[in-house]
């Protein structure tokens, strides 16, 4: 099941869904990290925004805590599609 929701998810033109819970892990409110300083919060965005798409890898991915073990080819894909959800939150 969980397959075929990621293949579903990362692999067909359907728009990520609005309104989805925040896992409370990664929820700033819950635990998460807390926002910092805005400019402060863009740059290191920035920095692991680049790390995640650098070759090689200086890190071990992680299971995604829903879709579990996952290629390099479905973290890229979920890595652009996760920022592209964000940006469009925010109309960019």
């Amino acid at each position: 099941m969980r397959s075929t929701v990621k293949w579903i998810a990362l692999y067909t033109p359907l728009p990520w869904a609005k309104g989805m819970p925040t896992r409370p892990e990664m929820d700033q409110l819950a635990g998460g990290t807390p926002p910092g300083e805005f400019s402060a919060d863009v740059r290191q965005l920035l920095q692991f925004t680049e790390r995640f798409s650098n070759e090689p890898r200086d890190f071990a991915w992680q299971p995604h805590p829903f879709f579990l073990e996952m290629s390099d080819q479905d973290w890229m894909r979920w890595g652009y599609l996760h920022m592209n959800h964000h940006l469009r939150q925010f109309g960019l």
